[in-house]
């Protein structure tokens, strides 16, 4: 395993992070409870220490698992969990709401699932406009002086609004989506973080399953998978005219991935972990195999040329856009 700091702060984590969105078990197909507990077990043997989840994740179910599965091995992990986006009944509609009373709820009911007193890290999941940044963040330093989180972070903040956060509180972290097909953080926030001394934690860096290498033209979704209404995170990567000339692109990349003697990916998590501002890639898990071939990703070495191979062949990619998600 590889291990960096979170920015510059001094927080210790490990360059490959187990993302537990999967975990949720409501949005990205099968997932089973005990599969998940065996593949955090591990991880953790393997030497992963970040552990990244949210309250939203499943409603709650991800934290439940993730507190059950870390047991009495929760102070060898860095443990990040995210708060902010609300709901009244499963399967409702979200709502952002990061008030001081939200958080400060939010954060308690997160601890409660986690079966924990504290978190290592605690971010705001989206920016809620109907809050001013600066109640927010004095917040999240009420929670770090009450000893319920050692460090805090933001997700999917723009480069402004990261910088308005930092005036306020100690921001170590922002979490954004990060892969071939996903460059548009890279343009503003990145420079931004590195000068604020910001890590990015990049969630999706094999695009949603896209940089899996196992989807076909054939491949479909069940209705309840978010992928199933073709956008992502306001990129229509899976619409019925885009998801087969985007299948054909990651079949394209197999070749590069070939070249260097790895797998597509592998070299899509390697491909996001050489951009100088990330901290960490997170790769959502749901079997203990699959954290076993990740972190293979950190043997993966570029050339200028397989860069270069690289971006030529994402040129042909479909559904992108230039705006961050909003």
């Amino acid at each position: 395993m590889q291990y960096r700091t979170m920015g510059t702060s001094d927080l210790e984590i490990s360059a490959i992070g187990f993302g537990c969105w999967e975990m949720g078990g409501n949005q990205y197909g099968d997932v089973d409870d005990q599969e998940e507990i065996r593949a955090v077990h591990r991880a953790i043997d393997l030497g992963v220490t970040l552990f990244d989840t949210a309250a939203i994740y499943g409603h709650g179910h991800a934290e439940e698992v993730l507190g059950r599965a870390l047991g009495a091995r929760r102070k060898e992990i860095v443990l990040v969990t995210k708060g902010g986006l609300g709901w009244e009944v499963v399967g409702g509609p979200t709502t952002r709401d990061s008030s001081r009373a939200a958080i400060t709820r939010g954060m308690e009911d997160s601890l409660r699932r986690l079966g924990t007193d504290y978190v290592d890290l605690y971010l705001i999941h989206w920016p809620d406009v109907n809050t001013p940044i600066e109640e927010t963040m004095e917040t999240l330093n009420d929670l770090v002086r009450a000893g319920k989180t050692r460090y805090v972070g933001v997700s999917n903040y723009s480069a402004a609004q990261l910088r308005e956060a930092k005036r306020t509180a100690p921001i170590c972290a922002n979490q954004v989506g990060y892969n071939l097909f996903d460059r548009r953080w890279e343009r503003e926030m990145f420079p931004t973080a590195l000068e604020l001394g910001v890590g990015v934690m990049a969630y999706g860096p094999m695009a949603h399953g896209l940089l899996t290498g196992a989807f076909t033209t054939e491949t479909t979704f069940v209705e309840w998978d978010w992928r199933s209404r073709g956008a992502a995170f306001g990129q229509t990567l899976f619409t019925a005219e885009n998801f087969p000339r985007n299948v054909a692109v990651a079949d394209r990349l197999k070749e590069v991935a070939a070249r260097l003697g790895t797998t597509l990916p592998l070299m899509a998590i390697a491909w996001v972990l050489q951009q100088p501002a990330l901290s960490v890639a997170l790769a959502g898990i749901r079997r203990p195999a699959e954290i076993e071939q990740n972190i293979g990703a950190l043997d993966v070495r570029f050339s200028p040329d397989d860069l270069r191979a690289i971006d030529e062949i994402m040129s042909a990619a479909a559904g992108q856009v230039n705006t961050i998600p909003v």
